[in-house]
């Protein structure tokens, strides 16, 4: 059973979902209008209200020093803080030292290793859902944040009280601290297409399923294996191919292939049912095996060790079509990269590519959440756990959350307004801040999207068209409004460690991840119901009925504590 774990873990699924946002209001930031304040003095107790208790700390008034780790084997945290403009800022001028623990793309052995030998770093940064968050809990290894909360003043303000309730424990505590929370739709999953090849190509339809494959035979016929002609990022991660088979289904989530999830909301009997038996799912693996069939799509989708690959062909323009939970960051710095060499090249959002009948406005390529997707644990083995959390409620407050888009104070922005937005200054830099963002991406662990987007998008609005963030024109436009809320399909859906339920859950997660990958990659139609067919057959054998169950009891839960 521990191999099979193994084998389960090192293929987890999270669909990356999504990712942030940006936006800001120049009328709100004039510079010359009043009510400036500037950023708080380290060594103050400006985050507390006057009169308030005197022992709060404040980030940067002295040393902080801790491990962070990252529960993912596809990304570390920077080797050291000098190789990223965020975290080289925080050391500098924050007295902030973090010792990165490196997995090196084997992170999640490495994690069990160091809960076997109870050597844990401080801070771990990863999906929520992971089943290793819950043994740390069940552990006893995770500090409970609910006394930092009432102190520090950010994620009490921001948190809407029922999306912290659906993060507690068990016990009733807060031990996640999550990234990207908000109130507002965040999605950043979709299409992004090369438009110097699109161009090239006649710049044809692509609104249905029918038009992608007619595209896709085009670029191959064109250009051969110079370009991908479909790239659907990491494929075992259902990341990318799931907006194939959102695009089969109105109303469908994406988040119904996450591996912590696996099923698919059944409104009319009011419950979770098997992904298996799903049509949609069905019809959605055979077109992705219809494209590997045909090398329409990335061969190395299941077998890429990293993204890095990925990434450097989406810089250098050599795929057609790029598809992801979050594919906005590399594709805006794609976009400026290329279009300063050639105008004509660069990438734009399309809106969502969906099987012919079905109504273009019900087609979500993606799904936002409440608290995000990750969340950052601080473990017992933290000596300073208090000052590891200011520094996380520092960061989604305004300085924090200013400093890791657009840059140090005294740059780009200049102290705040009355409305605690960032002044941004005539020196603005349109291309610095859009790759401050992208190359802060790998540390921007959490993020105050309720405060940060509005900022953004108000900002850009109030430009001219030509000149406003090719990142913030394509979430407005399109990702913004192509996601559904799946709050409650994506929290505590995932059983205690060291349950029965927990052994079904790993057992469903291997099954259903080798079935992906196997009816993906499947030599016809017919293989493809047989693979699904079988691990319909297998999961039922190893209690997936009674996970779906259990599943839609706490789907039902969730959505009683979210009022819906």
């Amino acid at each position: 059973m521990k191999k099979r774990k193994m084998l389960l873990l090192m293929v987890t699924a999270v669909l990356i979902v999504a990712t942030a946002l940006s936006g800001c209001s120049k009328s709100t930031n004039d510079p010359n209008s009043g009510s400036t304040k500037t950023s708080p003095t380290p060594g103050t107790t400006t985050n507390a209200e006057e009169g308030e208790s005197s022992d709060i700390w404040e980030f940067g008034s002295s040393e902080l020093s801790f491990s962070a780790f990252q529960l993912y084997n596809w990304q570390d945290f920077p080797a050291t803080m000098d190789d990223n403009p965020f975290w080289k800022y925080l050391k500098e001028n924050k007295k902030l030292n973090i010792k990165s623990v490196l997995g090196s793309s084997n992170n999640l052995q490495l994690m069990a290793t160091m809960m076997a030998n109870d050597n844990l770093p401080d801070l771990i940064h990863g999906d929520r859902n992971h089943p290793d968050f819950l043994k740390l809990y069940k552990e006893g290894k995770l500090v409970a944040l609910d006394d930092y909360m009432e102190k520090y003043p950010n994620l009490k303000k921001w948190l809407s009280s029922e999306a912290a309730d659906l993060l507690r424990s068990p016990d009733g505590k807060l031990y996640q601290f999550p990234n990207y929370y908000t109130t507002i739709p965040n999605g950043a999953a979709g299409y992004v297409v090369n438009k110097k090849i699109y161009k090239e190509l006649g710049s044809p339809s692509l609104e249905t399923m029918d038009d992608l494959y007619a595209y896709l035979v085009k670029v191959k016929e064109k250009y051969g294996n110079e370009i991908v002609p479909f790239e659907p990022d990491q494929a075992a991660n259902a990341n990318g191919i799931g907006l194939i088979y959102t695009g089969h289904k109105e109303n469908s989530y994406y988040r119904s292939l996450s591996s912590g999830t696996i099923a698919v909301v059944d409104d009319a009997n009011n419950k979770l049912s098997s992904l298996y038996t799903d049509p949609a799912f069905r019809e959605s693996q055979k077109f992705v095996s219809k494209l590997y069939r045909e090398k329409l799509i990335s061969q190395d989708m299941f077998t890429a060790v990293d993204r890095a690959g990925i990434q450097e062909r989406v810089l250098t323009g050599r795929v057609a079509i790029y598809a992801a939970s979050s594919p906005l960051t590399w594709a805006m710095q794609g976009d400026t990269e290329l279009s300063a060499k050639d105008p004509d090249a660069g990438y734009f959002v399309t809106w969502p590519i969906h099987k012919a009948g079905l109504d273009k406005n019900k087609i979500f390529t993606g799904s936002w959440d409440k608290l995000g997707w990750n969340v950052n644990v601080i473990t017992t083995a933290a000596e300073e756990p208090e000052k590891i959390f200011a520094w996380l409620d520092w960061m989604t407050g305004p300085e924090g959350m200013a400093t890791q888009y657009f840059g140090p104070e005294g740059g780009n922005w200049n102290g705040f307004d009355e409305n605690d937005r960032p002044i941004f200054t005539d020196t603005y830099n349109k291309a610095e801040v859009a790759k401050l963002e992208t190359d802060n991406v790998p540390v921007i662990i959490v993020g105050n999207t309720t405060y940060i987007d509005p900022i953004k998008m108000d900002y850009e609005m109030a430009k001219p068209e030509a000149e406003r963030s090719w990142l913030l024109t394509n979430q407005e436009a399109v990702t913004w409004r192509t996601t559904n809320d799946a709050t409650a399909l994506a929290t505590n859906l995932t059983p205690q460690a060291g349950t029965d339920l927990a052994d079904i859950d790993v057992n469903v997660r291997e099954i259903f991840a080798q079935a992906l990958s196997a009816s993906a990659t499947a030599k016809s139609d017919a293989d493809v119901d047989k693979i699904l067919d079988q691990a319909q057959e297998d999961s039922l054998a190893v209690g997936y009925g009674e996970l779906l169950e259990w599943r839609t009891e706490q789907w039902l839960k969730n959505k009683e504590l979210l009022g819906e």
